[in-house]
């Protein structure tokens, strides 16, 4: 391993801080953390965050475990420090999907050709990692510095995400705790560690429709209603729809049908129900409830008998500027020299949570290349300049 660091770092690699922070995401990829199970993977990030002098607080909402920690100790005990600056990640995976399909087992990490290899490397257990360690190495160099750092870690962000950052969050503002900036380890970088950072998301509207007609004989239509004619025929209008342009900071609203279901299984039976899953991407220049009536006059406008189960699971937010996005963009030039690009491009993040709080937040991890494939891996030469870039990021957030 270290032979192989040696040879493939990099020249804004630090070995010695290459080498902790990969042990440490070694340690969570070795752990099957497949949404919403932690398997173990917070317990390790506590044991480090306690021995470095943070108070932590298991925070569990249903079957699903969450931990709030901060420095110093006394935070969230005395007059209110300011500013309160949060890390978040998640430590829940993705299903790896068959295992003979990887080039080594999912959940052995494995390093090979100067990556570690494993479900969770790059989303997001190497971010997470650097924010340990980071955090460590800070509160060591400055155990009396001013404000509150925070992390608040989940095993909910893959899946249904009801019951973690959300959570997690709202009971904060119960307690009156305010974030004020926030950094979430989500991948962020396209081609180079750095290179991208997200400063929003796009909202996420899904729903499944479900149609009606009538079964009957293909050779006898005039004796059934084919749902399935009279869905593709809406699904048609709303695939080929310009719904918007965009902004200055975001796409244009993106609408995707990611599922359909229909027939009895015989191929001479018109059948009597047709199911349907659909999303829209949307930015701020479109509302849910916009979008939910374009769906449903495209239906009627079709002819279909159409119910829809409706799921917003975000609203567009972004930082447009300011304090944080300024002291990221200065670490990642110190650390890599780099000019980065934002973005607001990609799926959804628990960043939809902490932003409607008033807090600036802003994404930034490892290269996303492989996020959610098969053999999924970060670079080894990517692990200290992340860890880096948290750490800067501290030093001008806290001590500016």
């Amino acid at each position: 391993m270290t032979s192989d660091i040696s040879r493939r770092c990099g020249p804004h690699c630090n070995r010695g801080l290459t080498d902790e922070v990969l042990a440490l995401t070694q340690a969570l990829v070795g752990h099957p953390s497949v949404s919403p199970d932690d398997a173990g993977c917070q317990e390790l990030l506590i044991g480090r965050l306690e021995g470095a002098g943070f108070a932590v607080e298991r925070m569990r909402f249903g079957e699903v475990d969450n931990f709030w920690a901060e420095h110093p100790s006394a935070c969230g005990h005395t007059a209110v420090r300011e500013p309160r600056l949060v890390l978040a990640g998640h430590t829940d995976v993705v299903p790896s999907g068959p295992a003979a399909s990887w080039s080594s087992p999912p959940f052995e990490p494995t390093v090979r050709d100067g990556f570690l290899y494993g479900r969770g490397a790059a989303d997001m257990k190497s971010s997470l990692a650097a924010m340990v360690v980071a955090a460590e190495r800070f509160v060591a160099d400055h155990p009396d510095h001013p404000g509150c750092l925070g992390l608040l870690v989940t095993s909910d962000e893959e899946a249904d995400a009801v019951d973690g950052t959300v959570r997690v969050v709202q009971e904060l503002v119960r307690r009156g705790v305010g974030i004020d900036y926030c950094i979430v380890g989500e991948p962020s970088s396209s081609a180079r560690v750095g290179d991208v950072i997200r400063v929003g998301r796009r909202g996420s509207l899904g729903a499944t429709a479900k149609v009606k007609g009538l079964q009957g004989h293909v050779a006898y239509p005039e004796q059934a209603v084919n749902p399935i004619h009279s869905a593709v025929a809406a699904l048609k209008t709303l695939v080929n729809a310009t719904w918007d342009e965009g902004d200055s900071d975001f796409p244009p609203t993106s609408f995707q049908v990611s599922n359909v279901r229909a027939g009895t299984g015989a191929g001479n039976v018109i059948p009597g129900e047709f199911e349907c899953a659909f999303n829209f991407r949307f930015n701020p220049t479109q509302t849910p409830d916009r979008l939910k009536a374009a769906v449903e006059r495209a239906f009627e406008g079709a002819g279909a008998d159409a119910e829809f189960d409706w799921r917003l699971s975000g609203m567009p937010f972004i930082t447009r500027g300011g304090k944080l996005v300024d002291a990221v963009r200065q670490a990642i030039a110190d650390v890599v020299g780099l000019e980065t690009q934002t973005s607001t491009s990609g799926g959804t993040s628990d960043g939809r949570f902490i932003a409607p709080t008033g807090a600036e937040v802003v994404e930034i991890g490892p290269v996303n290349e492989t996020i959610h494939q098969v053999n999924e891996r970060v670079a080894l030469a990517d692990l200290a300049p992340l860890s880096r870039f948290y750490e800067v990021i501290l030093k001008q957030m806290l001590l500016a």
